[in-house]
């Protein structure tokens, strides 16, 4: 039956049938960043639901405003504003995703950063939680490569030009400004020391050597090796590739050492 009352005639039929069978619209609460699903979080955030909602338990107490006025922003809220500036790079008025103000990003991301950082040393911790026998039998399965406790390799992260005179510090051999980062890690790929507080332009060979993990492996603390690169000098707690290999043994030793890093470092792109 149509209504002749109306210029665009519609069947009403039709009508109480599209009525009948539309799906109920939903909407989230867009101030609730746990509303939305794990792909979306995963995507955004580099975090599942359950990994955010870990770190808001983590980082609550440190973090959580004592009242609600001025709409102040919640945990969940926070955690999901630091780690979009983390998974991006980008800077506030990407990262506020709601009507935030250019101050509280800022101020929530420093929180969040001081936060994470005061609990570094309950997670970061070398040679590892783990018993050394443990630690060293998880690097012979990778390579048959014994007495491992560990490997050591740096990498330059991008940084913006700073200012200043020692803006040219900064500057590394591939020509863009980087801080220069050693990391330690185990055989799960798992960082167990952190050195990130050098100019891009220092060696990799003297961000060791000044580090506190070469003077107490220097003095014999730790039982077991390194594996480095040959961008680092051999030492008795540190082992490198040889450069130039003639005997069976010591080919097989390079070869041992090379499976080992390519496999590390495999390990640490998937993670």
């Amino acid at each position: 039956m149509a209504c002749p009352l109306l210029d665009d005639v519609v069947d009403e039929e039709d009508l109480i049938l599209r009525r009948a069978f539309r799906h109920e619209r939903v909407f989230r609460d867009r101030a609730d960043p746990m509303a939305f699903s794990d792909e979306y979080l995963t995507e955004r955030y580099r975090f599942s639901g359950e990994g955010i909602r870990y770190l808001c338990r983590l980082l609550g107490p440190n973090i959580q405003h004592r009242t609600a006025q001025s709409h102040a922003l919640t945990v969940p809220q926070m955690v999901c504003v630091a780690l979009r500036f983390f998974a991006s790079g980008m800077f506030l008025y990407s990262v506020g995703d709601a009507e935030n103000l250019k101050a509280t990003i800022c101020r929530t991301i420093r929180n969040v950063s001081l936060a994470l950082k005061s609990l570094v040393h309950i997670f970061i911790t070398f040679p590892g939680h783990r018993r050394f026998i443990h630690i060293k039998e998880e690097f012979y399965k990778i390579a048959a490569f014994p007495n491992v406790i560990g490997t050591v390799d740096c990498t330059h992260i991008r940084i913006q030009r700073p200012s200043g005179a020692h803006e040219g510090d900064y500057v590394n051999r591939k020509s863009f400004h980087s801080v220069n980062v050693q990391m330690n890690c185990d055989a799960d790929c798992l960082i167990t020391n952190l050195e990130a507080k050098w100019p891009g332009s220092v060696h990799d060979s003297r961000i060791f050597r000044s580090s506190r993990i070469y003077q107490r492996l220097y003095l014999g603390e730790f039982s077991g090796v390194l594996l480095g690169d040959k961008g680092y000098a051999c030492e008795t707690f540190l082992m490198t590739p040889l450069t130039d290999p003639q005997t069976p043994a010591q080919q097989a030793y390079n070869h041992a050492k090379t499976r080992a890093r390519i496999e590390m470092n495999f390990g640490l792109l998937k993670s």
